[in-house]
């Protein structure tokens, strides 16, 4: 992005000094700077894996086969507290910006330009969000603006690839092509947050002349069609080819690797299908697994690439889900459920743990040590300054706000940056599923205490989450002062970051914020 472009809409220079950064791989302190892979799931449920992140094991961990996560768990850090928001695009916003939700307000899934996706509602307004998502220029309605982290390491001297699901950006606006963000490689990224098919029998959601049939339909990956190639395999072994092309370049690269699986529609990857019905799965739960199976199968291909190019001793593996586990409500047409998130409650779309707290396994050879859990919680938003510290970006000038804190300290066994610290979520949206903890609330943890707050109602919520992970047990009534003091501390983030809030429709009255009740 052209600095004299920025310099005219009022945003300072990206990074000290960019061309001091030689574009090869080294820093201009000398020391070899990593590859970095960010391996991105889609609603990934915490126990949606054999991998335990509880301190037992689960029967969906017996139930699923990710022995490629295992294998990045015996190399990497375990975050066992690892969160995001509840619904994918707020995530997805917050971890290229490293904003808040409630700062850059797209609080609720996007898709058309103008357009909010909100469920209708007889008794609340929902406020005016960023509904057309984030854009690193200004200029169009409902929309944040922010430089991604992307386009700081592409103008330090990263190869940047994006492969496979964006949703950043509704359609016809700026945020809906990744290459606006910094990224110089785009595979099939674009505005919709989900896809039509896996099927390349049904040419990923296209007819047979190249027309989309559907707002999901796959981009990029004609040269499958019909070739019986499951959507997951496809975007990997499109994946491996950017990573050839890089190879060739003097340069680290960052591959964002963000699948599209396993959102819905469940449909079966074939690869695997009949070895969990053989388990004695329903058509649906063994069609889920194996979209699982895939994925994790594409996480392996990668790290293989990594082992066979010499690569694999220089590259940083980030692996995350994006938002809890699709167990809430029944109103899609993949119901009845398929999984749920034991022992969290709830699921995608929830205020809940099920809805927000994510699988995550972090390798940084050299550095993090290999095969041990961290239990000090992280948000997504800290993947920014993250991946920017360990690409050695440590002073950089973007117009948004940094909410997010770098956990790097904790991959070297430093200073924990959780303690004493609070993490905030807002969702003042009907997000159009039913299911505990879904609708319009905002909540905090600090420590273990964490409070929920239901706009509509009033309602607040305590959960000591260390001795209560499932939030069966609201102790509100037998805390009060830390129901006030959270409450305090969650009104008080909400007001200074710009947080939205829904209105009464009968009275026009905002609701109230959690500390004014």
């Amino acid at each position: 992005m052209d600095s004299r472009f920025l310099a005219a809409i009022g945003i300072a220079p990206l990074i000290a000094a960019p061309q001091l950064y030689a574009r090869d791989r080294n820093s201009r302190e000398g020391d070899i700077r990593p590859n970095i892979i960010f391996f991105l799931v889609d609603d990934m449920g915490w126990q949606d894996t054999s991998v335990p992140f509880w301190s037992e094991r689960t029967m969906y961990n017996d139930r699923y086969c990710t022995p490629n996560m295992e294998r990045l768990a015996d190399i990497g850090v375990m975050f066992t507290q690892a969160y995001t928001s509840s619904i994918s695009s707020p995530t997805r916003c917050s971890i290229m910006t490293g904003a808040n939700a409630a700062r850059h307000r797209v609080t609720n899934w996007t898709l058309r330009k103008g357009q909010t996706t909100d469920e209708a509602s007889s008794t609340i307004k929902i406020p005016e969000w960023n509904f057309n998502g984030i854009s690193q220029v200004p200029g169009t309605p409902n929309t944040f603006t922010g430089i991604s982290f992307v386009q700081l390491l592409k103008e330090s001297g990263y190869h940047t690839i994006h492969c496979g699901k964006a949703h950043w950006g509704a359609m016809d606006t700026p945020g809906e092509n990744p290459c606006h963000f910094g990224f110089e490689v785009n595979i099939a990224g674009h505005a919709a947050g989900g896809l039509a098919t896996y099927l390349s029998e049904r040419n990923f959601g296209h007819d047979n002349e190249g027309n989309p049939v559907s707002p999901f339909a796959i981009p990029d990956l004609r040269e499958y069609w019909g070739s019986g190639t499951f959507a997951t395999e496809a975007l990997t072994k499109e994946a491996l080819k950017a990573l050839d092309k890089a190879k060739e370049y003097n340069q680290p690269f960052y591959l964002y690797m963000s699948h599209y699986a396993i959102h819905v529609p469940i449909e079966k990857d074939e690869r695997y299908f009949d070895k969990y019905k053989a388990k004695g799965l329903s058509d649906k739960e063994a069609a889920y697994a194996s979209l699982i199976e895939g994925m994790d199968k594409s996480l392996g291909d990668i790290m293989d690439w990594l082992e066979k190019n010499g690569e694999a001793d220089n590259t940083v593996i980030i692996f995350m889900g994006d938002n809890g586990g699709y167990a809430t409500g029944t109103t899609w047409r993949d119901a009845p459920l398929y999984t749920q998130n034991y022992p969290l409650n709830s699921g995608k779309g929830s205020a809940y743990e099920g809805g927000i707290r994510e699988p995550m396994i972090v390798s940084w050879p050299g550095v993090a040590e290999a095969g041990t859990r961290c239990s000090s919680y992280i948000i997504a938003e800290d993947l920014y300054p993250t991946i920017l510290e360990m690409a050695g970006i440590k002073r950089y000038n973007v117009p948004q706000t940094i909410d997010g804190k770098s956990f790097v300290p904790l991959l070297k066994h430093g200073s924990d940056p959780s303690k004493g610290r609070s993490l905030y979520w807002n969702c003042p949206n009907i997000w159009g599923e039913d299911g505990p903890g879904i609708g319009p609330t905002c909540s905090v943890r600090n420590g273990d205490w964490k409070l929920v707050y239901f706009y509509e109602s009033g309602k607040k919520e305590l959960y000591n989450i260390k001795n209560d992970i499932g939030e069966k047990n609201d102790i509100s009534f037998m805390h009060r002062d830390i129901v006030r003091k959270l409450s305090k501390d969650l009104g008080n983030f909400l007001r200074k970051s710009g947080g939205q809030r829904p209105s009464f429709i009968k009275t026009g009255q905002p609701c109230p914020w959690p500390d004014e009740l």
